[in-house]
C-alpha cells in the first residue's frame, strides 16, 4: 500500500493526519473530474487550500496521491462481494448485493468514477491489483453461483456475466448521475431514485434467476 511521504520519515501528528485526508478529499475531486492525465498537482493543491510545496512534502508525485486513492477505493468496492456468503440463501444474498452496490453509487460518486476513468485509461495504475487480488475473489464468489445453480436454486446463467451486470447497472447510477437526473426529471431526480432502481435490479435478477418475486 501506498504510504504517504510524511510517514515516513516520522511518526504523523493529527495535524498531518488531517492535511493528508484533506489533500486526498481534494485530490478525489479533481482525479474524478478530470482524470489522472488531466489532473495536475496544481489543481489539486489549490482545492485543498494549500501551497504547492505544503502537499508535496505530504506525497512526492501526482501518482503517489492517485495510488493511494485507488488503493483506499479498491478495499471498499471489493467489500460487498467479499460479504458475499455461500451458506446464505441465493435470493437474499444477491438482493444484498445490489442494493450494496447501490448503496455505494450513492455514497461514493467520486470514487465510482475515479475508477471508471482509471478503467477507461487500461487501467496502468491497478492492473495488478484486477489480475490478482480482484479476479481471485471474482472466481471464488462465480464459483458460489455455480454451486447454486447445480443446486437448482437458480436457473442456468454465466456467473461472471452476472457479475458484471450487477456491476454495470448499479454503478451507472454513480457514473452517469449527471444524465439519470436529467432524464428522470426533477420529480424523480431525488434521493428516491436509488430505492426505485434498487426494486427494479432486484425484480430484473431475481426473474432473470428463476426466482419469484411474488
Amino acid at each position: 500500500m501506498t504510504v504517504p511521504r510524511a510517514a515516513k520519515t516520522q511518526r504523523r501528528t493529527r495535524i498531518q493526519e488531517e492535511k493528508e485526508e484533506r489533500i486526498l478529499d481534494a485530490a478525489l475531486d479533481v482525479f474524478s473530474s478530470n482524470g489522472f492525465r488531466g489532473a495536475t498537482i496544481d489543481q489539486i493543491a489549490e482545492a485543498a487550500g494549500m501551497s504547492k510545496p505544503n502537499l508535496l512534502y505530504y506525497f512526492r508525485t501526482k501518482e503517489a496521491i492517485h495510488r493511494t486513492l485507488l488503493e483506499r477505493m479498491l478495499f471498499t468496492w471489493l467489500e460487498p462481494l467479499q460479504a458475499f456468503d455461500a451458506d446464505g440463501d441465493p435470493e437474499t444474498e444477491i438482493r444484498s448485493y445490489i442494493r450494496r452496490k447501490l448503496e455505494m453509487s450513492r455514497d461514493f460518486p467520486r470514487e465510482s468514477r475515479l475508477f471508471a476513468n482509471e478503467i477507461l485509461q487500461g487501467a496502468p495504475h491497478i492492473e495488478d491489483e484486477i489480475n490478482g487480488p480482484l479476479k481471485a475473489l471474482v472466481d471464488e464468489k462465480a464459483e458460489v453461483i455455480r454451486t447454486w445453480i447445480k443446486a437448482g436454486k437458480l436457473a442456468r446463467c454465466d456467473p461472471y456475466h452476472l457479475i458484471f451486470s450487477i456491476w454495470a447497472t448499479t454503478q451507472h447510477y454513480a457514473d452517469f448521475d449527471v444524465q439519470v437526473r436529467a432524464v428522470l426529471g426533477e420529480n424523480r431526480a431525488g434521493e428516491g431514485r436509488f430505492e426505485d432502481a434498487a426494486r427494479f435490479l432486484e425484480q430484473l435478477f431475481m426473474r432473470g434467476l428463476g426466482i419469484s418475486t411474488a
